[in-house]
């Protein structure tokens, strides 16, 4: 008897047939008294062609109106999976994120988990239901209807097994697993059997993109072990958890991530005084623009003027600009510069502190294939590169295999 949720991403449910080649492989492995709630996306491109269909009306961002736009795909796809549970003779029930007490912020098309309040999926589930959440979306405390972001159905697995304890999250997708890198890029990338929560979210973070870093943040404070697994192999996948075997804890580096939708934006001339940069950072807080990498710079030549340089999602681009156009005003910068060819290449890895040399050999790897490295920044696990993107597949390729065929 076990307390199971099984995640499927757009793919696994693109058509009615594969919803019901997803009932057949839950109800073949449901043991008697098990209760199981399966999060589901929208089918398919849904979301893609909804937001085509939003941009033949307006090029604006309305939050509010996107996110009750994008919520009816997986409206779509409760509804037709409960129903196909039931034609194999399974009750089952769908419920909205709001119908499954789902609280959110009010930052539309991000909004941020605060509350899940299980009751009514509990309820359904004692009543021998298999029980069909929407992913991607909750409620505010005013009522609207929010968006989770990109990978949302993730932290809605997720955070529903943490808040009914459930045995474990299953994350089914296109892949068979978490790999050392992004095998379309590396061929010879291996599959791990399992990985620890610190080390999964440095690496999603970092733009591997088989997990949500909001989903796996959310698996380590409830200590849910989540199992990445194909929705088209029976095999085993990646097990994600706090403590790996002693096997796994002797590899120095655990992967190589990358993520080519960055922007990198630099403002010239700004006086050194205390207050500007909480001015430039917190406008962009302010309008939900996640900042990245920050280096500031004080010119020698030129006293009492800084530089600040920080990198910030491509996809936010168009609000950053706003922003900045609006500091201009506010306050005196010589110029500001925009470069959105930008892309990161990180290494990760809980073995490599205390390990010299690992920083020196992703550096020597760079400069041996002459891609420079515009901005470091490190944390204990990892190590973050920005370049050119048009040399972001080589950096990959060339510092994996520099990792790994060592072993």
């Amino acid at each position: 008897m076990a307390l199971i949720v099984k995640k499927f991403g757009g793919s696994s449910v693109a058509t009615p047939d594969k919803m019901r080649a997803i009932v057949q492989r839950v109800l073949k492995g449901k043991q008697e008294g098990d209760k199981i709630v399966i999060v589901v996306s929208a089918m398919g491109d849904t979301t893609d062609e909804l937001v085509s269909l939003a941009k033949q009306i307006t090029s604006k961002a309305y939050g509010r109106e996107m996110d009750m736009l994008l919520s009816t795909g997986e409206q779509v796809s409760i509804a037709l999976m409960a129903m196909a549970f039931q034609e194999a003779g399974q009750k089952a029930i769908s419920f909205t994120g709001a119908q499954a007490g789902i609280k959110t912020s009010d930052a539309f098309n991000k909004g941020r988990i605060l509350d899940l309040e299980p009751n009514r999926i509990m309820e359904a589930l004692d009543e021998g239901n298999v029980v069909v959440v929407a992913g991607f979306q909750g409620i505010t405390g005013h009522g609207d209807i929010t968006t989770l972001g990109r990978g949302g159905s993730d932290t809605t697995a997720v955070a529903i097994a943490g808040a009914i304890n459930a045995d474990v999250c299953e994350i089914y997708t296109d892949v068979d697993g978490v790999y050392t890198s992004d095998p379309r890029v590396v061929s010879d990338a291996q599959k791990m059997k399992e990985i620890t929560y610190g080390e999964m979210l440095e690496m999603a973070k970092l733009g591997a993109g088989v997990m949500q870093p909001r989903a796996v943040e959310m698996g380590s404070r409830f200590s849910v072990p989540i199992h990445v697994r194909s929705t088209f192999s029976e095999d085993e996948g990646t097990m994600i958890q706090e403590v790996c075997s002693m096997e796994i804890k002797q590899y120095l580096i655990r992967g190589v991530a990358s993520d080519k939708n960055v922007a990198k934006i630099t403002v010239l001339g700004i006086p050194n005084q205390p207050g500007h940069a909480y001015k430039i950072f917190s406008m962009l807080a302010d309008s939900h623009v996640d900042v990245d990498m920050i280096v500031q710079s004080v010119r020698v030549a030129k006293e009492g003027v800084t530089d600040i340089t920080f990198t910030i999602a491509r996809t936010e681009l168009p609000a950053a600009k706003d922003i900045l156009n609006r500091l201009r005003e506010e306050m005196p910068v010589e110029d500001i510069l925009v470069d959105d060819k930008m892309a990161k290449v990180s290494i990760v890895g809980a073995g490599m502190a205390g390990h010299p040399g690992i920083a020196a050999g992703m550096f020597g790897v760079l400069g041996d294939n002459h891609i420079n490295i515009e901005i470091i920044s490190t944390s204990e696990i990892s190590i973050t590169c920005l370049i050119g993107e048009e040399s972001v597949d080589t950096a990959v390729k060339a510092i994996h295999a520099h990792f790994f065929d060592e072993h």
